[in-house]
């Protein structure tokens, strides 16, 4: 039950909702006040700001779930990655992909400046919804209708992004579940493509305006492909915070932008033959246990910046709360011990909406 997960997870439950609340605050300050004068300043400010947040995300995933990413890559990619712009193009499996390029961003010196596009819904989550709405974050409708002339916006509003910046863009449209596979199987057949097995065929739409508008200025295309052993469970929110975690092996191979071709056509195909190769990786890991042969291989080690960054936290929230009972005697009063209730209240209702934000749907019976 979430109840269960909540429970378990208190502590961290509290150091999330009680920083994001206060980081929410500062954005919308930063926003009012100095947006308007520079928008760089603020992006910076900003990155340094929404950073600690993410942290926070890092941390529970790291730290509270022991959850380990081995990196297979070669030495140049590793060596760029966090030093340039990158469009970045995962494989989507689970609710924590996006969280899973944040954890290879915070190695790599860029969680700062690590974007998603995220279907526009998202933006109105307490907390994470609103600190990437501060962060240009790019939200979409997944309509293509509406979405077509906000992405060519949101692209070239990247322009004059003042650090290298990762914009990740989950070309499938959705998460990995046995409804969508199946609908895509369906689809290939009927267009006489590859039968995928492990992943969906890509919306070439907006991996294709994604291409046309960044390609003047981002130099670099990180495809990522995400692995899970079939013998563990699909990560989630509700499986993290319950500390069950599972190994995720990550491949990036790097092209530069200058090899893309130039044609709507031919950029659409190559998406269609980089989800094939992502498929034949993943089948290939399903049954060997890897995904390539004599990579280079990094990140065993849990890193100790968001642990730091959390302590840190802890120390402050800890000592202003002590600070706080004996001031007002929350302990000894209806009124304290109401208040207390109410920001338990406040943050398992924000862990809620998150947990069922992130849940897959139901998924259809299948028919006899």
């Amino acid at each position: 039950m979430e109840l269960t997960a909540i429970a378990i997870s208190v502590p961290v439950s509290f150091m999330y909702v009680a920083s994001g609340l206060i980081i929410n605050l500062i954005q919308a300050a930063l926003f009012l006040t100095i947006r308007p004068l520079s928008k760089n300043t603020y992006r910076r400010i900003n990155g340094a700001i929404s950073e600690i947040l993410w942290l926070v995300i890092v941390w529970i995933l790291e730290w509270w779930a022991g959850l380990e990413v081995k990196l297979y890559t070669d030495l140049k990619t590793y060596l760029l990655m966090g030093k340039e712009h990158a469009l970045v193009m995962p494989n989507h499996l689970s609710d924590l992909d996006t969280f899973f390029m944040w954890i290879l961003a915070q190695r790599s010196g860029c969680l700062r400046s690590a974007l998603t596009v995220l279907k526009k819904s998202s933006k109105y989550l307490p907390i994470f919804g609103w600190a990437t709405w501060f962060s240009e974050f790019v939200f979409v409708d997944r309509s293509w209708a509406k979405d077509e002339k906000k992405l060519k916006e949101s692209f070239q509003a990247l322009k004059d992004f003042p650090t290298p910046f990762w914009l990740t863009i989950f070309t499938e449209g959705t998460r990995l579940t046995p409804d969508k596979l199946l609908q895509s199987q369906e689809f290939a057949l009927s267009k006489g493509l590859n039968i995928p097995k492990n992943v969906l065929i890509p919306r070439k739409k907006g991996f294709v305006a994604a291409i046309e508008n960044l390609r003047s200025f981002v130099p670099a295309i990180y495809d990522v492909t995400i692995a899970i052993p079939k013998s563990y469970p699909t990560p989630s929110l509700f499986r993290i915070l319950k500390r069950e975690s599972t190994p995720i092996t990550i491949h990036i191979k790097r092209y530069s932008m200058k090899q893309m071709p130039e044609s709507t056509e031919e950029i659409a195909q190559w998406c269609i033959d980089r989800f094939s190769a992502k498929d034949a990786m993943l089948e290939k890991f399903h049954a060997t246990g890897t995904l390539v042969d004599e990579e280079f291989k990094e990140f065993s080690r849990r890193s100790l910046k968001p642990l730091i960054t959390v302590m840190i936290l802890a120390l402050i929230f800890s000592t202003g709360g002590l600070i706080l009972l004996a001031k007002y005697s929350l302990l000894s009063s209806w009124r304290g011990i109401g208040i207390l209730a109410f920001g338990l209240v406040i943050m398992a209702l924000s862990m809620h909406i998150l947990i069922e934000y992130t849940k897959f749907p139901p998924q259809k019976k299948p028919q006899l």
